[in-house]
C-alpha cells in the first residue's frame, strides 16, 4: 500500500488508554493485532467473557488510527451482495440469515454504546437506500421484491413517503431499520478505554513486520522492537493482509472519501431530516451519501474509490482532490440552501473489499491459533463489533449458533495486484461499481 490516508477527519480524537512501543519479548495468553473496532470489540468480549485472561491489543499507530476513526458513522444493516444476488448466489435461506444477521449487528453496536456510556453523538433513525436515476430504479425493484419473498420488514418509499424524511426529489427508496448515526472515531476510542479498564493492555507505534509459528505452543509476532509470543491472535489488519503474506485471499485495499460542512442553516437542516436522525444512500454502488450532525453540519462521502496500491504519492493525492470536488458538488446539488455553504473537512480512508463483496472471519491456514477479520466492504462500523465477538466467542471454545454464515471463512477468491495482470483488477473492480478507471 501506498502512503497513508489523508485530510482531517471531522471526528476530534478522544482520550485513549496508555500506549508504550513494544521492546523487548512479551508473552500474552492472547495477541490481538490491530486497534479498530474489529480488534477492539473481540478484546473487549474476551476480557468481559474471560476476566483474568492476559491480552495484548497491538497496532501499528493507536486505537481509530485507521478506517474505524475516518468513517462517516452510518450504522445500517448490510452484508455482503445485495440481497437479491445473495439469493441467487446462496439461497433464500442464507440470505435471509445473512440479512438478519446484519441487523443483529446494528443492534449489538447500539446496545454497546449504552452499556459502555458513550458520548458519541448517537442518533438512532433509519437509513434510506433511495435513487433518482432510471439504473436505480431497476436496482432497487429487484431487493425490493428480494426482500418481500423472504419476508422480511423493508418497505419501500415513494416520492411522498421520502419527501416526509429528507428534502431531496428522489423517484423511490427501500427503508432500513434499525439504523443510526454515530461519531465512529468515539466510539472506538471508548471500547479501547472499557478493555483497559478490564486489564487489556496496549502497545502503540509497534506494526507488525511477520507471523511466526511459535517453537512451543502458539503464534510468535515480530516487532521493530521486540517479539510477542502468544497463546493464540487475532489478527484484524484489514488489507494490511497481502504485506504481511497471510494466506487469506485479497483483500483489496481501498481508499474512499468524505465532507464535512460548517453548519446548515436552520430551513436546511430541517429539509434533510433535522433531528430525526436519517441517513441517505443512493442505490447505485458507492454513489454519494449523506448525513446530518448533531451540530447541524452535514457529512457526505462515496462517489467514487482508488485502488492505492502501486500509485505515487502525486496520482494519489490528485485522486484525493478530485473526488473531494466531486463531493462538494455533489452536496451542493441536494438542496438550494447548500449552494453556498462551506466545506470544513475533507478526509480520505481506507477500507478492504472482496472481489465476491463478503468479509473474511475465520482461522489463518497454516497457523495454529490465528485468526483472521478483514473485509467488509464499507459496511465495517456494524460488522466489525459483530465479528469481533464472534472470534471472541471462538477462541473460547463457545458453540456457534446455528448454520456458519458466508463470510465465517478462511480466504476470499485471488485477485492478482501486480503486473500485466492488473487489468483484470481493474475488470473486477468496474463490475462491483467500484470507480477505478481513473485509477489503475
Amino acid at each position: 500500500m501506498t502512503g497513508q490516508p489523508a485530510g482531517t477527519p471531522y471526528w476530534d480524537p478522544a482520550e485513549l488508554p496508555p500506549q508504550p512501543q513494544l521492546h523487548g519479548v512479551v508473552t500474552a495468553d492472547v495477541a490481538v493485532v490491530g486497534a479498530g473496532l474489529a480488534g477492539l470489540s473481540c478484546a473487549y468480549h474476551l476480557a468481559e467473557r474471560a476476566p483474568g485472561l492476559d491480552i495484548a491489543v497491538v497496532d501499528a499507530q493507536h486505537p481509530a488510527a485507521g478506517a474505524s476513526g475516518r468513517g462517516t458513522g452510518l450504522l445500517g444493516p448490510r452484508a455482503g451482495p445485495a440481497l437479491d444476488r445473495a439469493v441467487r448466489r446462496f439461497g433464500a435461506v442464507t440470505a435471509r440469515r445473512m440479512h438478519r444477521a446484519s441487523q443483529q449487528a446494528v443492534r449489538d453496536v447500539l446496545d454497546l454504546c449504552a452499556r459502555l456510556d458513550v458520548p458519541c453523538g448517537l442518533r438512532p433513525g433509519e437509513q434510506l437506500m433511495a435513487t433518482r436515476s432510471p439504473a436505480g430504479l431497476v436496482a432497487l425493484a429487484r431487493q425490493a421484491r428480494a426482500y418481500r419473498e423472504l419476508g422480511l420488514d423493508v418497505p419501500v418509499l415513494s416520492p411522498a413517503g421520502i419527501r416526509e424524511r429528507v428534502g431531496v426529489p428522489y423517484r423511490a427508496a427501500l427503508l432500513h431499520r434499525p439504523a443510526a448515526t454515530l461519531d465512529p472515531a468515539a466510539l472506538t476510542c471508548a471500547l479501547a478505554r472499557a478493555c483497559a479498564d478490564k486489564g487489556v493492555r496496549f502497545y502503540g507505534r509497534s506494526p507488525l513486520l511477520a507471523l511466526r509459528p511459535g517453537d512451543l505452543v502458539g503464534p510468535e509476532l515480530v516487532l521493530p522492537h521486540g517479539r510477542l509470543y502468544a497463546g493464540q491472535a487475532v489478527l484484524a489488519v484489514n488489507s494490511a493482509a497481502e504485506a504481511l503474506g497471510l494466506p487469506v485471499g485479497t483483500v483489496l485495499p481501498l481508499e474512499v472519501y468524505a465532507v464535512a460542512t460548517e453548519p446548515l442553516s436552520a430551513a436546511a437542516y430541517e429539509a434533510l431530516g433535522g433531528r430525526a436522525g436519517h441517513a441517505v444512500v443512493d442505490a447505485v454502488p458507492l454513489a454519494p451519501y449523506f448525513r446530518l450532525l448533531p451540530d447541524r453540519g452535514l457529512v457526505a462521502g462515496g462517489g467514487t474509490a482508488a485502488v492505492p496500491a502501486g500509485l505515487a504519492a502525486p496520482r494519489i493525492q490528485d485522486l484525493r482532490e478530485r473526488a473531494w470536488m466531486r463531493l462538494e458538488h455533489w452536496l451542493r446539488d441536494l438542496h438550494p440552501d447548500l449552494a453556498r455553504v462551506r466545506v470544513t473537512h475533507r478526509w480520505s480512508g481506507r477500507i478492504g473489499m472482496t472481489a465476491d463483496d463478503l468479509p473474511v472471519v475465520g482461522p489463518v491456514p497454516g497457523y495454529s491459533d490465528v485468526w483472521y477479520i478483514g473485509g467488509c466492504g464499507g459496511h465495517g462500523l456494524a460488522l466489525s463489533v459483530a465479528h469481533g465477538a464472534h472470534v471472541a466467542g471462538a477462541l473460547l471454545g463457545e458453540p456457534d449458533p446455528g448454520d456458519p454464515l458466508p463470510w465465517h471463512r478462511s480466504h476470499a477468491p485471488r485477485l492478482p495486484l501486480r503486473g500485466p495482470v492488473r487489468p483484470l483488477v481493474r475488470a473486477c473492480v468496474d463490475a462491483h461499481g467500484w470507480a477505478v478507471r481513473r485509477v489503475c
